[in-house]
């Protein structure tokens, strides 16, 4: 399945296409705030999307709710290490606002928030390396075993190159000469957040604690460039992810209902967070 593209709608960037069906509201320039509810209103709707999913500043709260949205999460010092930020979804058919299995859901963000702080077991083997360009054709080889699909074109070596020249961090794990796990700090200097992202690990690699370690590791990399603010949007059927990000200390902000379509299905995604401004 061909992934949702990127484009500039008045001065911000959104993601839009059939594959997760919605259009999403990356960044929004300070200039388009009294004509971005309609904009993407008018997007969705010419597109035929079933979803509107936004990242927005709290002060923008109540002219998104007004145009039909709701708080899904919300991320303290998402802006700048003090401005709250929210993601907000509006939905267009029930289908899509419809929550199928809400009890696996549950069961998995509970499990999660019991391991709160809780060391996981590391294999002290393993070491974190960033990745350099030349190595691109090789992490998308990697994603491209480990995902069905994925709302991004990290299976692309131009894409992850392009991505890698301008704001993403990769970081990978080798089992000797062999690449055997990748994890991505998408770093908004403008807002001093990085969102942990693109975690993979090859299946008879995972239970070792590899993606603890690369957690760890991005962690200190954009902390160390002034980031203030680290937050995730993992799959909520995910126990291995979101026990991962809760042992790191992050703290559950809530949950995208069907947002993104990933390992071959739309999924539900949950939101954690952190403080790492110490």
């Amino acid at each position: 399945m061909t992934p949702d593209s990127m484009e500039t709608l008045g001065g911000s960037t959104v993601q839009h296409g059939k594959c997760s069906d919605r259009v999403y509201l990356m960044k929004l320039c300070p200039q388009d705030r009294g004509q971005m509810v309609g904009r993407l209103d008018t997007l969705a709707r010419e597109k035929g999307y079933s979803k509107i999913f936004a990242k927005v500043p709290a002060p923008m709260e109540e002219e998104f709710l007004k145009g039909g949205y709701a708080v899904e999460a919300r991320v303290p010092g998402l802006f700048n290490g003090h401005g709250e930020g929210l993601f907000m979804g509006k939905f267009f058919t029930s289908d899509r606002a419809r929550v199928e299995n809400g009890g696996l859901l549950d069961q998995v963000r509970a499990v999660a928030l019991s391991r709160a702080g809780a060391r996981g077991a590391v294999d002290s083997r393993f070491r974190v390396r960033p990745m350099e360009p030349g190595q691109a054709g090789t992490m998308a080889r990697l994603y491209g075993r480990v995902f069905a699909s994925y709302p991004f074109p990290i299976m692309d070596p131009g894409f992850i190159k392009e991505t890698m020249a301008s704001h993403v961090r990769y970081f990978g794990v080798f089992e000797g000469r062999d690449l055997v796990a990748l994890s991505a700090a998408e770093v908004d200097m403008a807002s001093l957040s990085a969102e942990m992202t693109d975690f993979a690990t090859l299946p008879h690699m995972r239970g070792r604690g590899i993606s603890d370690v690369l957690l760890s590791t991005m962690g200190q990399a954009v902390g160390a460039l002034g980031i203030r603010t680290a937050y995730t949007i993992a799959r909520a059927t995910s126990y291995g992810m979101n026990i991962v990000f809760a042992r790191a200390g992050y703290r559950y902000g809530g949950m995208l209902v069907n947002n993104t379509h990933i390992a071959g299905a739309l999924e539900s995604m949950n939101v954690w967070w952190a403080d790492i401004s110490d």
